[in-house]
């Protein structure tokens, strides 16, 4: 079953600031604790509020969210979507039960704290390119201007200097604690407040990355870009994304291109198309044209008798299939084109012309039938 969206959940629209978001949390919460709530799905819906408040409260998981759905959590958990375990959500309890709940609640079915001093993957990034049409058929080197998180070169991603034991859970990244309260006795576990859950801390913080282990990098990327895409093709640059955590690798770049129009050809798929004006002389007596391919110029003959529509196929002259190499066809669409206006010795060829009987089967069986009906 999909899951529900996470504004959904909290009942927020997608403009809700952080004091929404909070609020529309503690007001859940409070609702659905199992500990307190009588309702029969009460857990699931808690589960449900309590992994959408530590996405939808975090900027960087949040933005990640709008731009991927769900789909941006599943990739990083093999497919199990948003582990929110480490979220500590002991403020939020103790502000709206009092203090003496503040660690039992957070550590309901397992959900507090642990140590997150494991590897994590870096998150991946989006970037619009704009193509030109010839770009796009025959491919190019394009120079993409971004910024990226890096690993920071100072601290070697740590975010600190002297490494050494947190002296708060004794580098287990948790501290566990017996709590009582008006329901009982709990046995809570956070996340160690002092370290985060590494399980160490550092005797001074890195003051170029500010204790992230990471700092922003404006940098400029060679891509090839493969002949054959076109509006909407993504293209995936493995580890060209931001940093990752704690040894953990770098995300993907992803390049989503958008391919501007050109001015004759029309394209669909890997077939090209090219609407041909003739004149009605050409189209009567037939003629030969000069066409332009994207592989250069080609002579094609017009029959005599063309009409507007008919269409001739130039085999192997479209586009080159992005996976295999093959090409598509280009097709010259007729398009007959009247004169608005005509000279006198025009004029009269035409109506010399008119006093001829030019007129086709076609002509004789609409005369047929509206004589029949008269």
């Amino acid at each position: 079953m999909s899951k529900k969206d996470y504004y959904e959940v909290l009942g927020v629209s997608k403009s809700a600031d952080e004091k929404e978001i909070k609020s529309a949390f503690r007001r859940l919460a409070k609702k659905y604790h199992p500990d307190v709530s009588k309702e029969p799905d009460a857990a699931e819906k808690f589960k449900e509020a309590q992994e959408a408040y530590a996405v939808l409260s975090d900027p960087e998981k949040r933005s990640q969210y709008d731009k991927y759905g769900h789909a941006a959590f599943d990739q990083m958990n093999g497919g199990a979507g948003f582990d929110f375990s480490g979220f500590d959500f002991s403020d939020i309890f103790s502000d709206l039960f009092g203090s003496s709940f503040g660690g039992g609640f957070s550590s309901f079915s397992g959900f507090g704290g642990r140590n997150t001093n494991h590897a994590e993957r870096g998150s991946d990034r989006l970037m619009k390119v704009n193509l030109t049409f010839e770009e796009a058929v025959f491919g190019c080197k394009k120079t993409i201007n971004l910024d990226v998180y890096e690993e920071c070169s100072e601290c070697n991603g740590k975010g600190g200097k002297g490494e050494k034991i947190c002296p708060t859970c004794h580098g287990n990244g948790t501290i566990t604690k017996e709590q009582s309260t008006i329901l009982g006795s709990f046995m809570t576990r956070t996340t160690c407040p002092d370290c985060r859950g590494k399980g160490k801390t550092y005797e001074s913080t890195c003051s170029k990355c500010r204790g992230t282990g990471k700092i922003k990098e404006n940098k400029d990327i060679e891509v090839k870009v493969p002949a054959g895409v076109d509006t909407g093709v993504r293209l995936r640059l493995s580890g060209k994304g931001d940093a990752g955590s704690n040894g953990g690798s770098n995300g993907d770049l992803y390049l989503e291109f958008n391919v501007k129009d050109h001015s004759i050809y029309e394209r669909d798929g890997n077939d090209i198309y090219l609407e041909l004006p003739i004149t009605i002389t050409e189209a009567v007596l037939g003629c030969k044209k000069e066409v332009p391919t994207l592989y250069g110029n080609v002579k094609l003959t017009i029959p005599e008798g063309t009409n507007t529509g008919d269409k001739h196929r130039l085999k192997g002259k479209g586009v080159e299939d992005l996976h295999s190499g093959s090409k598509g066809n280009m097709y010259v669409v007729i398009n007959v084109v009247i004169p608005e206006k005509i000279d006198k010795k025009q004029k009269k060829l035409f109506e010399e012309l008119n006093e001829t009987d030019l007129k086709t089967s076609e002509f004789k069986r609409i005369e047929e039938f509206i004589k029949k009906n008269s």
